[in-house]
């Protein structure tokens, strides 16, 4: 994907002049000093861990062209000075690739939890009606059938690679990019220059408080996407039974607003539910047709994230015989519900519930699905991140768990001792003894196989809070990490190695 603009042409979309000595061509728009090419702009960030301005000089001996910056800097490159070089890097890069965006349909699907899984049935309705699709979310970066290398563990990345991603997107002729919307992504200008024509939200709890304060905070965070859908006349699908959500909906002047939900009255709505060990069935209505659903994934939550995304495929256009066959081919969430079987006569099950709303849901499917076993959760909470969770989070595993193993998820620069603590509080206020409902074991790869270890038949062991991520961040150090792979190891270490045993009986939970 080459690309060449002049500075000047860049600096105009700042309200910048620059001198004509300084009007040089740019090959290319990085934030990261290791990536600079010959030609290149750098935007010196300022992040949480690190002062791109401090690599401003290392970046132009890489060959740098120009820099953005919010200082005078002692470079022999042009800098163009703003305010907040974060905020001006958005339509620097959307201005540098073309603004794809504006030839391209964009869906941006923002919530506390079950964006991915929404994002998923979005993409799978889309792609079954023949649309050609792009992702970047949490777990999927595809543009049409290229899968690309997802560097970092943004579900939103920075603006520059939103950019460079939807401009693949838009030459490879894609209908629909589908984008999880974060609210750091939203309040951090990741998505400035974004043309948002369907925005949805499933729900909106308690997460991201340690950079939001608020809830109120991180709803107006969230907000943002749904002014900009209305601003260009989009379509606003709202969950109409969740009261942070159904906030999004002033934020939506000028958008067509399709609600969903089971609880209210709503444009598209299930009846009829059926839940299973192995699916979910219901009638989707909308609009005053009908269609009749098979969804391979189980629990309510689930059916609640389909109408989400029938009501995006309503959106972009798809009828309701489209959205069925979508929703029915499915395919399974890398991390989301994920079943590991080894032959073993107890469950093991992997999902990234990692709020206290998500881990609630899961448990509660999972207490239905074991009847007469005990529910063994492993569970952590992230370093410098919403702390308030903590407690919230220890307090929902012994209520609904019958033995929990606190452990590490992310400590980051935190103690994770101290993280592990906060947890265990929230179990103990609720009447929760540590050694009788709950241990505590930092090291994640003790933690699974204790809990394993005590699985008996007819039980069922959840592993929550990493799902398909490949690492568990300590300090600066991403230490390799695969939840799926240390089940199995835990499970072989009790002689369990594929194939089911013969005359006992298990929990089938798979989707």
């Amino acid at each position: 994907m080459d690309r060449s603009v002049r500075l000047s042409a860049l600096a105009s979309e700042l309200g910048i002049q620059i001198a004509r000595a300084d009007d040089v061509v740019i090959g290319g728009v990085v934030y990261d000093s290791r990536a600079v090419e010959p030609g290149f702009l750098f935007a010196a960030l300022v992040g949480g861990d690190a002062d791109g301005h401090d690599y401003a000089a290392e970046a132009v001996s890489r060959g740098a062209a120009a820099v953005l910056a919010e200082r005078p800097l002692p470079i022999p490159a042009p800098v163009l000075i703003v305010p907040d070089s974060r905020a001006a890097l958005a339509p620097l890069a959307a201005a540098f690739y073309g603004h794809p965006s504006r030839g391209l349909g964009v869906i941006g699907i923002t919530g506390t939890d079950g964006k991915t899984t929404t994002s998923y049935l979005v993409d799978s309705i889309l792609r079954r009606a023949g649309r050609r699709t792009g992702m970047v979310g949490t777990v999927s970066l595809r543009v049409g059938d290229e899968v690309l290398t997802h560097g970092t563990r943004q579900t939103t990345p920075e603006s520059a690679d939103i950019q460079r991603y939807l401009r693949r997107m838009a030459d490879a002729g894609v209908d629909w990019a589908v984008l999880e919307a974060t609210s750091h992504g939203l309040d951090l200008h990741r998505l400035d220059g974004v043309r948002f024509g369907v925005g949805a939200v499933t729900n909106i709890t308690h997460e991201h408080l340690e950079h939001h304060k608020t809830i109120a905070a991180y709803r107006r965070a969230k907000a943002i996407l749904f002014e900009r859908v209305g601003a260009v006349g989009g379509v606003a699908v709202i969950n109409a039974d969740d009261p942070g959500a159904a906030e999004m909906v002033p934020y939506a002047k000028g958008a067509t607003i399709v609600r969903f939900g089971m609880d209210r009255e709503a444009e598209v709505t299930a009846s009829d539910v059926r839940l299973s060990a192995t699916g979910s069935r219901f009638r989707l209505d909308a609009f005053g047709e009908r269609v009749a659903i098979r969804l391979p994934y189980i629990g309510g939550f689930n059916v609640a994230n389909a109408l989400c995304a029938a009501g995006v495929a309503l959106a972009a256009g798809m009828e309701l015989a489209q959205i069925g066959e979508g929703l029915a081919q499915a395919p399974p969430v890398p991390g989301r519900m994920a079943r590991v079987d080894e032959g073993q006569p107890f469950s093991v099950v992997i999902d990234y519930a990692h709020t206290p709303e998500s881990l609630r849901k899961v448990l509660g499917l999972l207490r239905t699905l074991t009847p007469g076993g005990r529910l063994i959760l492993v569970m952590g909470s992230a370093g410098e991140r919403d702390v308030e969770k903590r407690a919230v989070q220890g307090a929902a595993a012994t209520e609904l768990a019958d033995f929990s193993v606190f452990t590490s998820e992310d400590p980051r620069f935190e103690d994770p001792e101290a993280i592990v603590a906060e947890i265990a509080a929230g179990a103990v206020a609720v009447g929760g003894k540590e050694g009788t409902t709950f241990a505590r074991l930092v090291d994640r790869e003790q933690a699974v196989e204790r809990a394993i270890a005590m699985a008996k038949p007819g039980d069922c062991v959840l592993l929550a809070g990493k799902g398909h991520e490949g690492s568990i961040i300590w300090g600066r150090e991403k230490r390799p990490w695969d939840e799926d792979a240390a089940a199995r190891r835990a499970l072989a270490a009790r002689g369990y190695h594929g194939g089911p045993p013969p005359n006992v009986p298990s929990n089938d939970i798979s989707p």
